[in-house]
């Protein structure tokens, strides 16, 4: 038995994904509609806080889907399949935004929709300011505020906070996905913490809480 062999049989067994991807490899009925369909909502929010349109990240997330289509024939799992499909995701998402560089700048969330990482990057900076009047509308002024300095992160950035947040994704998996070590992943979550903290300076409290990342958090 070769030892790529053996690898991926160790993995199939770790990982049902891959199971479901090797499926889809042979051809098996049914494998790749269940694959789409645990990992569309995913994929779509991923892109959707990446380059701010929902329309957009519905097309970038087809087009991942497409890719590990055409490519299920020649599939050998090394690693995780969700750390696979967002190597594809990623590579896809940072083309799109260097091809928007010199266009206006589209919000990281959309306007209408704060989306689940600006609730959770809200929720470990301040505590629930209550449900009155006032209190509303500091709370939704807070979370324009969070969407501004999220937009400020560049495209790398980005993603790091997204895969860490959004995904929850440990350094070692962020630095696979993203084609870097794992002290530059350290750093990119680092680099974007200190962005958010002054774009917020003066507006909230931190109470000691490092956003977006945690680096006595376990690398995994």
């Amino acid at each position: 038995m070769s030892a790529t062999y053996e690898t991926s049989g160790q993995l199939s067994l770790q990982d049902p994904d891959i199971r479901l991807m090797l499926q889809v490899r042979d051809d098996g009925i049914g494998a790749f509609e269940e694959l789409v369909e645990r990992y569309q909502h995913r994929l779509v929010g991923i892109m959707n806080h990446l380059v701010g349109n929902k329309e957009e990240a519905e097309d970038l997330a087809q087009e991942v889907f497409l890719r590990v289509y055409r490519a299920r024939k020649k599939y050998r799992p090394r690693s995780k399949f969700s750390t696979w499909l967002f190597t594809i995701a990623n590579n896809l998402a940072l083309n799109s935004l260097r091809a928007k560089q010199r266009k206006p700048v589209v919000p990281l969330l959309s306007p209408l929709d704060s989306g689940p990482m600006a609730a959770g990057v809200h929720q470990q900076m301040v505590p629930d300011p209550g449900t009155g009047p006032v209190q509303k509308v500091q709370k939704g002024e807070l979370v324009d505020r969070i969407r501004a300095a999220l937009d400020g992160l560049n495209e790398r950035q980005k993603m790091a906070v997204v895969l860490n947040k959004f995904e929850d994704m440990n350094y070692a998996d962020i630095a696979e996905v993203m084609g870097l070590t794992t002290k530059a992943v350290k750093s990119l979550l680092s680099r974007a913490r200190t962005t958010l903290r002054a774009a917020l300076s003066g507006y909230v409290h931190m109470d000691g809480q490092p956003i977006p990342t945690n680096e006595d958090e376990e690398e995994g």
